[in-house]
């Protein structure tokens, strides 16, 4: 121990007390070991007191009164000018107390680390497995229930849907030929479409008043449809709007007014995300639909969409007609009214 090779040889005087009922004595002491050792002046021992159990009864006053532990009235006074002694005896007693192993500190840092563990797993994966959780047991009626209020928050901004009494049927047949459950046109709000929870896709009046081919409307449904399956809209809502709006989901059924605006004020403003060439692919060829005409309308020029126009599955087959022409003529008049 370093700190006993500087000090071992170090003696002092005191006075020495074994019991109240005894006179003080002078003696010398001397630091051993682990020991503390007081002798007569004759160099005869008379106790031997272990440094790790030495309590000082009045730190910081002089004279210094030391006991063994467990045992205050055996005392050693040693005055003030005893103080390179006094600072030995403390020294070697801290060096004594680290050399020493701490199990507490074991078992703290033991419970530090599960705490931090157990903080890991409510900070990172939880708020992903309870999203997860609400996906799989929200039911249908209760998405398209959120689907439908979020539509009314969108109509805010941008008017109510275009309802011609005329064109619903047509627009119910779109709806049907394209595998959705319900197809809204807004007369503005929404870039070109959108897709809310509860099967409900989302046009932008120019889709259907803007062309003569009712297969690009139709392409931009079946975009939304395969864009839905991949990025569940719900799932979209609570990645937005945090795990607060998953866990009111789960335990009340309901999300806020401001939830819903939170959400609804992003996805507008945001582009929509990217669907793979190859799963549109897929979609319009179970759809029986041509891609080319949605490629078009996506990009005039056709040269970022060159694969939907090159692999086409409907290129050199017979087309089922999208809707009849009467129907698509009252469904590019559905904003009239």
């Amino acid at each position: 121990m370093t700190a006993l090779k500087q000090y071992q040889r170090i003696e002092a005087t005191g006075l020495w007390r074994p019991s109240p009922d005894e006179q003080r004595r002078e003696v010398v002491v001397s630091i051993g070991e682990a020991t503390l050792t007081i002798t007569d002046f004759n160099d005869r021992a008379l106790t031997h007191w272990s440094l790790a159990a030495l309590e000082r009864q009045n730190p910081g006053k002089f004279p210094a009164i030391f006991n063994p532990d467990g045992d205050p009235d055996e005392t050693l006074e040693l005055e003030q000018s005893e103080t390179t002694m006094i600072e030995a005896i403390d020294r070697l007693q801290r060096a004594i107390e680290r050399a020493r192993p701490h199990p507490g500190r074991l078992r703290w840092a033991s419970v530090g680390g599960v705490v931090a563990a157990v903080a890991a797993v409510l900070l990172f994966w939880l708020p992903g497995a309870l999203q997860s959780h609400v996906e799989k047991v929200v039911p249908e009626i209760k998405r398209q229930d959120i689907g439908n209020t979020i539509l009314q928050r969108i109509e805010r901004v941008s008017g109510r849907a275009c309802a011609s009494a005329d064109a619903q049927p047509a627009l119910q047949r779109l709806a049907q030929r394209t595998g959705v459950r319900r197809i809204v046109v807004l007369p503005a709000g929404v870039r070109e479409s959108l897709s809310l929870p509860g099967g409900i896709v989302l046009l932008n009046r120019a889709l259907v008043e803007d062309s003569e081919d009712p297969a690009v409307a139709a392409g931009y449904v079946i975009a939304e449809r395969t864009r839905a399956r991949l990025h569940d809209p719900l799932d979209d809502l609570l990645d937005k709007t945090g795990p607060t709006a998953a866990f009111r989901l789960l335990t009340t059924g309901e999300l806020t007014p401001q939830i819903v605006d939170t959400y609804t004020e992003q996805v507008l403003a945001e582009p929509r995300p990217a669907v793979p060439e190859d799963d549109l692919l897929a979609a319009f060829a179970s759809a029986n639909l041509p891609s080319t005409p949605y490629a078009y309308a996506v990009d005039i020029t056709g040269e970022t969409v060159l694969p939907l126009i090159e692999a086409d599955p409907m290129a050199g087959q017979p087309l089922d007609q999208v809707m009849p022409d009467r129907d698509w003529v009252r469904l590019q008049n559905i904003c009239s009214d």
